[in-house]
């Protein structure tokens, strides 16, 4: 099988793509987990949005980092916690993207035991800068049987744009 030059560089394009935005979705469990909220905003655009259903959203790398930094987010490192983020699947439409996956927060309950305090349902929507891909939205929605976490996890033909 041949393929042309044009050929090979759109699949190589395609899976560092891929892999670019892979990477971005797993570097938010650590970076969550050691606190660093500014380090963790850079995975943004710099008007980016988290939202967190039921709970919070923040727009803004400050916002953003704010989360991590506020007194909820502090309270559970303190006890012990991990951010855990599944693999994701992703649909590629040019300079953009969509992720959608599962992430569990697992909590300290002492004696070496954990529980899985939270467990949810994310899209992802990121987009190709300059300085490579950025998340413009991510919302995050609890599995507990509510039609909004499922949504999350439907297929679209496209990246949605917020």
């Amino acid at each position: 099988m041949t393929h042309s030059l044009e050929s090979l560089a759109e699949r190589l394009q395609r899976l560092e793509d891929l892999e670019a935005i892979r990477s971005i979705i797993a570097q938010y469990g650590p970076l969550a987990d050691s606190g660093d909220g500014e380090a963790l905003s850079q995975l943004w655009t710099d008007n980016g949005e988290y939202e967190v259903v039921g709970f919070a959203a923040a727009q803004g790398r400050g916002a953003i980092a704010g989360l991590i930094e506020g007194a909820n987010h502090r309270s559970l490192m303190c006890q012990g916690c991990a951010h855990l983020l599944g693999p994701v699947a992703i649909e590629l439409d040019g300079d953009l993207a969509s992720a959608r996956g599962h992430s569990v927060i697992f909590r300290h309950l002492g004696d070496g035991q954990f529980e899985a305090h939270r467990v949810a349902a994310n899209c992802w929507t990121l987009e190709r800068r300059a300085e490579g891909w950025r998340v413009i939205h991510r919302a995050n929605a609890l599995l507990d049987g509510q039609e909004t976490a499922r949504m999350l996890l439907t297929p679209r033909v496209a990246p949605h744009r917020p």
